[in-house]
């Protein structure tokens, strides 16, 4: 079984943050890093005929660069299988190895990754490859490996038994059809008969599960409420003063129009978010940040005024927990400053 590796520069020994920009490399007849413990899971069986090595904001920051990297290495090696990672909770790692799954994917190539279930890349990219879920850092390295090693050769050779639960991969979302001794009204009254009793029971169509929010009240006075705004498209002031990341944000900032970006009219700003073209804001900031529109609600008597304060962070790849994280800090700063509403606008 021919398989290509794909890993980061990290896991290439390459380095760390300083080398995030590290442009792709295909190593043939190398098995760098996780590679050699993949390798030796999988047995004499299966051989890494190539390792891929990208740094992860390279990776994210050049995407169809880099997807066609990675079709050129599969049209040239012909793998069975392609193994990204694992990535743990690295959300731009997590981010290009889901990537690989979707370009396998579109080939038709199997293709597994290793995540934390957190990891951003997990619930984007679940549905293109089989994604085994991991701890979350390299301390699971040696569980990763032996769970990876086990579901490809179970996919590979009894596909129909494999269970998401049981096999320790994140649910994709496929329905595979089963034989089953007890019809599927038998199966229905018996787990509703265990629901009704206390007893332990499963459904076999798991609905995804999302979270409610209820909306605040309705603004009564627009004419004397404080509006603020809040963006994730990462309009930040001139030289990025936070070292807000271009994706997967690990943190916010928090900004004065008239003190950071020179006015509402924002003279000195820098658009960094990653994942879309930033030219159109770059050339006026207002497309993504209306303050101007707001200025002149303001001026008319539509809203009572506009917020001098900025909240600003990268919405690209966030994780889940950090989203969280920021929207309740940002909202206890706002009501502290008595703020009466905000306007969220994204990238």
């Amino acid at each position: 079984m021919r398989i290509i590796h794909y890993i980061n520069q990290f896991y290439a020994q390459i380095g760390g943050e300083e080398m995030a920009d590290t442009p792709l490399a295909v190593k043939e007849n190398a098995v760098i890093g996780p590679g050699l413990a993949l390798q030796a899971a999988m047995g004499d069986e299966a051989e890494i005929v190539a390792t891929i090595v990208c740094g992860d904001n390279y990776f994210n920051e050049n995407l169809e660069e880099a997807a066609a990297g990675i079709e050129a290495a599969i049209e040239k090696y012909q793998p069975d299988i392609v193994i990204a990672g694992p990535a743990f909770n690295a959300g731009r790692y997590g981010m290009a190895c889901g990537n690989v799954l979707r370009i396998c994917c579109k080939k038709g190539i199997p293709a597994f990754s290793g995540m934390y279930p957190e990891n951003p890349g997990a619930e984007m990219f679940r549905t293109y490859g089989y994604i085994t879920k991991t701890k979350n850092s390299a301390a699971g390295m040696k569980a990763a490996i032996a769970d990876m090693a086990a579901l490809i050769k179970k996919v590979l050779t009894e596909p129909r038994s494999l269970d998401p639960k049981g096999d320790n991969y994140i649910r994709r979302g496929q329905r595979i059809n089963r034989f089953s001794a007890k019809t599927g009204a038998e199966r229905c009254v018996e787990m509703m008969l265990n629901k009704v009793n206390g007893r332990p029971y499963e459904t076999e169509l798991p609905m995804p599960a999302y979270n409610k929010v209820s909306p605040a009240p309705a603004i009564k006075d627009l004419s004397k409420a404080v509006i603020a705004l809040v963006t994730t498209g990462a309009v930040v002031p001139e030289g990025n003063p936070d070292h807000i990341e271009t994706g997967i944000a690990t943190k916010f900032g928090k900004y004065s129009f008239v003190r950071d970006y020179g006015g509402f009219d924002m003279p000195r700003h820098l658009m960094i978010h990653g994942g879309c073209d930033p030219v159109y804001v770059q050339e006026n900031p207002n497309r993504m940040i209306p303050a101007d529109v707001l200025k002149d609600m303001e001026a008319e008597g539509k809203i009572g005024k506009l917020c001098d304060t900025l909240f600003v962070t990268s919405g690209n790849g966030c994780s889940t927990n950090n989203a969280v994280a920021f929207g309740q800090a940002i909202a206890m700063e706002l009501k502290a400053m008595k703020v009466d509403g905000i306007i969220l606008t994204s990238a």
